[in-house]
């Protein structure tokens, strides 16, 4: 309980919300202050706007992880164009190779006056001879055969290169659009937010700061007095702790959409770096380590697993123990410290199971 209550001490200077405190103690939550005279009057409450804001930068996020996606495809099949290049190079040298030999066995034909071998075997009266030229012919109409057979297969290989080649660079440019599509809805939906961000006044960003906190605290309340942090109680993996390491090492750093570090993060470069460092590659998206990553009960959860965030998977945090997670929330905001329930949790993943 004392660790747990300084875990608690110490979150709450990071990202000033009491979100770690024990099932069963009562917190107040944070209230906002009286507005200052001369507050500009909005038609909409600042609720309303941070709702509103809520909605543009979880779209920003599901575009954010179709870009990363995207960026993803594309560098594995321009990876896999070139390397198909490489075997169509292969081919075309190989097919000039058999062809080469296959000249140089007509040319010996012509020189022996134009008539095939099995003729000239006929012509001859040594006994000896004649058995000699019979193996000789014999190892040459198997040659011959592996040469044709040899030369179709190489060239079947080639076409079939070439066919893949094609289809890559389809894929490839298909991808080219999505990402391009996507960094615009990315660009759309945070241009959107900012603007209204922008309209605030001083006072007013900071009251809507706190009404970000509040929701986030009765979230996290919420989850907490369902009593699942008294089920939860796995022990870290030593790769997990490497990843929990990690991860924390990038508090303060700023959420930058499609970053991976080092110098900023995306929420799901965070997490596939951090797991990265410590030696295990997992899928770039939030929403590929939740479709492809092993599924595991919230109350099996240990520190380094991921906590999947809302219906379509387009957040995703790190746990670190004692009800919290480190995640990089969203533009304009810091890779921090926050309750592991303050948001809609989907599922759970680990990474290293």
């Amino acid at each position: 309980m004392n660790r747990r209550r300084c875990a608690t001490a110490a979150i709450t200077l990071v990202c000033a919300l009491t979100v770690l405190a024990s099932p069963g103690q009562a917190f107040a939550a944070p209230e906002p202050p009286p507005a200052t005279p001369g507050t500009r009057v909005h038609k909409k409450s600042l609720e309303d706007v941070r709702l509103e804001l809520d909605a543009l930068y979880r779209k920003a996020a599901s575009a954010t992880d179709a870009y990363n996606l995207a960026e993803e495809q594309t560098e594995r099949q321009s990876a896999e164009i070139v390397r198909l290049a490489q075997e169509i190079v292969k081919g075309q040298a190989r097919i000039q190779e058999l062809r080469n030999r296959a000249g140089a066995a007509a040319r010996a034909q012509y020189r022996g006056g134009g008539l095939p071998t099995e003729a000239q075997l006929m012509l001859t009266d040594d006994p000896q001879l004649f058995l000699d030229s019979a193996g000789r012919i014999a190892q040459g109409q198997k040659a011959t055969k592996d040469l044709i057979g040899e030369l179709t297969r190489t060239q079947a290989d080639l076409a079939s290169y070439s066919k893949d080649a094609s289809t890559q660079w389809q894929k490839l440019e298909a991808n080219r659009l999505k990402q391009a599509r996507a960094k615009k809805e990315i660009n759309t939906q945070i241009a959107a937010a900012k603007s209204i961000e922008d309209k605030l006044e001083k006072e007013e960003r900071a009251r809507l700061l706190q009404l970000e906190q509040q929701a986030q605290y009765k979230a996290q309340t919420a989850w907490l007095s369902s009593g699942v942090l008294k089920e939860i109680n796995g022990r870290s993996s030593e790769q997990g702790k490497k990843a929990v390491q990690f991860a924390t090492a990038q508090i303060g750093k700023p959420y930058v959409w499609g970053a991976e570090g080092p110098g900023s993060y995306d929420c799901s470069g965070l997490t596939s770096q951090a797991w990265a460092a410590a030696g295990r590659g997992i899928p770039r998206t939030s929403q590929e380590q939740w479709r492809l990553l092993p599924r595991i009960d919230i109350r099996d959860m240990r520190p380094g697993d991921l906590i999947i965030y809302h219906a379509d998977a387009s957040h995703v945090g790190m746990y670190i123990g004692d009800g919290a997670i480190v995640h990089a929330p969203r533009p304009g905001r810091n890779v921090t410290i926050a309750g592991a329930g303050s948001m809609a949790i989907l599922g759970v993943v680990r990474p290293d199971k």
